[in-house]
């Protein structure tokens, strides 16, 4: 692993998609090397600024990444691109076809695109998605973009691994301020309205007026910042610059404050706590002797006999036995 991480101080894009692979891995084996890999890369970790990327299939949020990468790239940075695929729930299978969306980033020596499936993690984002944006952060990358699934009450996991997050809008499809709801709203940072081009143009234009009156009514998740809209297009190209201007600014007026540190250990803490729940079920998941409780009750609960609740309490007091 000392050597791995040495390949990916280095630049090596090859050692990096390694990397990837194995912090996504399920493997025991797996997981105690992707675990002393993130050792090794911590002290590299922490220099990026950290982007997410959510909106309504449609809106989209592959074109604007594309365009706002080639924009930092030209500009003289590197990004890093996360981007999350859905998985089938029946066959696990995931179609990652971000890679093919974003063809000319791609090509890019100073972009690296990973798409990863979502392995059937609510969320929008995989569960390893954190550790994979630190291994990107280790290999030097200056800007980091995470793409979510969707958009949704329960996608928005993304914002708990970044320091800026992006709500997506496309102007024209309904009730806008029906279609995101307020528990999504409360944890934008900047709003874009895409494709404000062609007939939706001047629909664009309404669009960003309407969210920017509601911004107003919703108290902001980080005092410094005053949650802002941003009219783009980014089929044409438009309005990139003031997207990365706002993520910018955004950046600087929470560093300044010292909320971006505030907000980052919180997240660490948050990290924690979310794989501590993830890894206990993991654990009574393959105790026999839980499982072997759990098969025997669940035919109670099937048949309405016990409540669920005295059902899981029951095996939990088998798992601690």
């Amino acid at each position: 692993m000392s050597e791995l991480a040495a390949q990916i101080a280095n630049g090596d894009r090859r050692a990096l998609a390694r990397a990837i692979t194995l912090v996504e891995s399920t493997r025991a084996d797996h997981r105690a090397d992707a675990e002393a890999l993130l050792t090794q890369v911590m002290p590299r970790t922490g220099s990026a600024i950290r982007v997410g990327i959510s909106g309504a299939p449609g809106s989209g949020k592959s074109t604007l990444i594309e365009a706002l990468g080639l924009r930092l790239v030209d500009s003289g940075k590197t990004v890093a691109v996360l981007a999350v695929d859905p998985s089938s729930t029946r066959s696990g299978g995931s179609i990652l076809g971000d890679k093919t969306r974003m063809g000319e980033l791609t090509r890019r020596a100073e972009a690296f695109v990973r798409p990863s499936p979502t392995g059937g993690t609510l969320g929008g984002v995989a569960r390893r998605t954190r550790e994979a944006l630190l291994v990107c952060e280790a290999a030097g990358f200056d800007v980091v973009l995470v793409e979510t699934v969707g958009v949704g009450q329960s996608e928005v996991a993304v914002e708990g691994m970044v320091d800026c997050f992006l709500l997506l809008i496309a102007p024209g499809a309904g009730d806008e301020l029906q279609g995101i709801k307020r528990g999504i709203m409360e944890l934008a940072d900047i709003v874009v309205v895409n494709k404000a081009d062609g007939d939706l143009a001047a629909t664009a234009t309404v669009t960003a007026s309407d969210y920017a009156n509601a911004l107003r009514l919703i108290r902001p998740k980080t005092p410094p910042w005053e949650p802002k809209v941003v009219l783009c297009s980014a089929l044409e190209g438009r309005g990139i610059d003031d997207c990365w201007a706002s993520i910018e600014e955004h950046h600087q007026v929470l560093d300044s404050a010292g909320a971006l540190e505030q907000r980052r250990a919180e997240q660490a803490t948050a990290w924690m706590w979310g794989e501590l729940s993830a890894g206990l079920l993991e654990r009574l998941q393959g105790d026999p002797a839980a499982a072997a409780a759990a098969a025997r009750l669940e035919a109670d609960v099937e048949a309405g006999r016990i409540p669920p609740t005295v059902a899981a309490a029951q095996i939990l007091d088998t798992f601690h036995g």
